[in-house]
């Protein structure tokens, strides 16, 4: 009796198994984001919002959160991005209202905090800029999937930062959903889509709730 009553129970659980996977399988997958399936931990790390508080992984747990690395001043990307998520933000809070903007800085020797908080209340008042030191920003980027670089001499204030024009989408667990990478195309910025943003957003929520 016990040997049937356990083939009974592991059938039922595999009927269901089945059903949880088809139903996952059929809802629509992201179209343009890399998607992980499997979300990646960020491991800790302790940065500093522009409005000087302690910004942590504690601070991702609860919220979907986009992340973008730049830095004030630069002179293309970064503006065309952060112009690019304003637009769309309202969408992106109709699909989750629990969404947060935030801009890494991976220019802290020029960007103090009060550059910073002047530079994302330009584009959003809403919207979160973190600055850390470079021991804490490489091994973060590299986290992410991203990457920067000081491409030019510092010693002098003119100098550029080469870093990635990806955004990366957190998901509420305070680990990386998605990445979504930049368009290249000829004589265009090469940045991030904001219909694709709000189009896979949608869909990865509804993936997560599942």
């Amino acid at each position: 009796m016990n040997n049937i009553l356990a083939m009974i129970i592991a059938v039922v659980a595999i009927a269901i198994g089945v059903l949880v996977y088809q139903k996952s399988f059929n809802l629509a997958q992201p179209e343009h984001a890399l998607y992980y399936q499997t979300p990646r931990e960020i491991k800790p790390f302790a940065m500093t919002d522009h409005q000087h508080q302690a910004f942590t992984n504690q601070q991702l747990t609860g919220k979907w959160s986009w992340v973008f690395f730049g830095y004030t001043s630069c002179p293309d990307v970064c503006p065309t991005t952060m112009q690019e998520l304003n637009f769309y933000y309202d969408d992106l809070k109709a699909i989750a209202d629990n969404v947060q903007i935030l801009l890494v800085s991976v220019d802290p020797n020029r960007d103090s905090l009060d550059k910073l908080a002047q530079y994302v209340a330009y584009f959003n008042p809403e919207f979160t800029a973190l600055t850390a030191d470079h021991s804490v920003l490489f091994p973060f980027a590299r986290n992410l999937g991203l990457m920067y670089a000081i491409s030019d001499d510092d010693r002098h204030d003119s100098y550029l930062v080469d870093h990635s024009a990806s955004i990366v989408l957190i998901n509420p667990q305070g680990k990386i959903a998605a990445i979504f990478k930049p368009q290249h195309e000829l004589g265009q910025l090469p940045t991030v889509s904001g219909e694709h943003l709000v189009s896979d957003f949608d869909k990865i929520v509804n993936l997560a709730s599942e």
